[in-house]
């Protein structure tokens, strides 16, 4: 296996360099790639943040990209567009809490990717506008959002069409969903008895939700030309959200064993359909750069080992491989050493070890070219320690070559500015 002749090395340091670099790494992917995806070994790796955002700033100035999806709620990443373009909130401040979910909005470097994309639009050379968006799914870590909050948007726009079958649509869902609060409630994820997911309100509301997304569709040209494509397919978009969240609290109610599976399949399946919307949004605009975890943007199954618990599912990579084929390319990323995230040096053989050994202190690899590996080969090729302090952390395996098509190497790593602070 010979990665060294694949390398494309570069410095965070040297703005041409990295341009340099981001020029030839556009050029392997080829014209077909619409969506690129940008993996992160780790949430809240200060150096990856910094290489997003200026691959981004290059990807815009040189090869057509007219927008950047991040792993934030779908729902509030629309506060951050209004934003972006000029409109609604007057400070970062404003939309900071509210337009980002996990927290995203406290990170530096996300504040300072939105106020250049701020700046960039104000500027009138630039024709195209850039848009934000978030595309994970409407959850948290220990939640998800109420049906409510996507249902609504979508009957008062139905209504505004046919006020009066709109209106029937309200007044049946409504007694259904009840209050928010009790979907919402962070209990449900350790004590399933606590969710409302499998209620009898529930079920029902599924079935008027079904409904309502095949009144939409039957009913697509009357539609269109009342309001416009656009506004539709949006509307269509959230009534669809409406059916994964409450998928999702019906899986957050099951006891079964494939509980947790079930429900980490169901956010990547929805983070893969946010992004298929969001690019069928910028076509005709340019193309996308998302940028996630290695975990769910990567191209084969995951697998997670929680204590004594293995989880298995496809992420979104792997969903959006199907979907767009050739139209989608993803960036894996891997660390080197982190004293901050708490990553000392990878042991030798592992591919961490492989890849910092080459010129740097960055490198892209095309993953593309590097041969198939026996089976003998990749059992051959150790995995290196994990993090002690940031449990967002998954070292590379073998499987990592076939999951991306190209990983992205950096020999240190610190913690990100704006983050919680980590244990120790």
């Amino acid at each position: 296996m010979n990665l060294n002749q694949e390398a494309i090395s570069f410095s965070l340091d040297s703005s041409p360099g990295l341009n340099s670099a981001i020029d030839k790494l556009v050029c392997l992917l080829g014209e077909p790639v619409k969506l690129l995806g940008l993996g992160e070994a780790l949430h809240g790796g200060e150096e990856i943040l910094e290489l997003r955002n200026r691959l981004f700033q290059r990807l815009m100035e040189r090869h057509g990209y007219s927008a950047i999806a991040l792993e934030s709620s779908f729902i509030r990443g629309h506060l951050v567009n209004e934003y972006v373009a000029g409109h609604g909130p007057s400070s970062y401040e404003a939309v900071q809490e509210a337009g980002f979910s996990h927290g995203f909005g406290r990170l530096a470097a996300n504040r300072e990717l939105v106020e250049w994309m701020r700046g960039c639009n104000a500027d009138p050379s630039h024709s195209i506008k850039l848009h934000f968006y978030g595309f994970d799914a409407p959850t948290e870590m220990s939640y998800a959002d109420s049906p409510g909050r996507v249902l609504y948007f979508v009957l008062d726009w139905f209504s505004a069409l046919d006020n009066a079958r709109g209106n029937e649509y309200r007044e049946r869902m409504k007694p259904l969903i009840g209050r928010d609060r009790n979907w919402e409630d962070p209990a449900t994820l350790f004590e399933p008895a606590k969710s409302i997911g499998l209620s009898p309100a529930a079920r029902q509301l599924r079935i008027e939700v079904e409904d309502l997304i095949a009144e939409l569709e039957v009913r697509r040209p009357e539609l269109i030309a009342g309001s416009s494509k656009d506004l539709y397919c949006e509307a269509v978009h959230y009534a669809r959200l409406a059916r994964w969240l409450l998928a999702y609290h019906a899986v957050m109610a099951d006891r079964s064993s494939q509980r947790t599976s079930r429900l980490l399949g169901i956010r990547d399946a929805c983070m893969a359909e946010n992004l298929a919307y969001i690019l069928s949004c910028e076509h005709g605009r340019g193309r996308t750069l998302a940028f996630a975890h290695n975990s769910h943007l990567k191209k084969g199954r995951m697998q997670w080992q929680f204590g004594d618990e293995l989880f298995t599912w496809w992420p979104a990579g792997s969903h959006l491989k199907e979907i767009l084929g050739g139209r989608y390319a993803v960036i894996g990323s891997a660390v080197g050493v982190s004293d901050e995230n708490g990553i000392g040096w990878p042991e030798a053989g592992s591919l961490e070890a492989l890849l910092t050994a080459m010129p740097g202190p960055g490198r892209f690899i095309f993953t593309r070219r590097v041969q198939e590996l026996s089976a003998a080969q990749a059992a051959a090729i150790p995995v290196r320690s994990a993090s002690i302090k940031n449990p967002a952390y998954f070292p590379l395996t073998a499987q990592s070559l076939t999951d991306f098509d190209w990983l992205v190497a950096l020999d240190r790593v610190g913690y990100s500015r704006g983050s919680s602070p980590l244990p120790g």
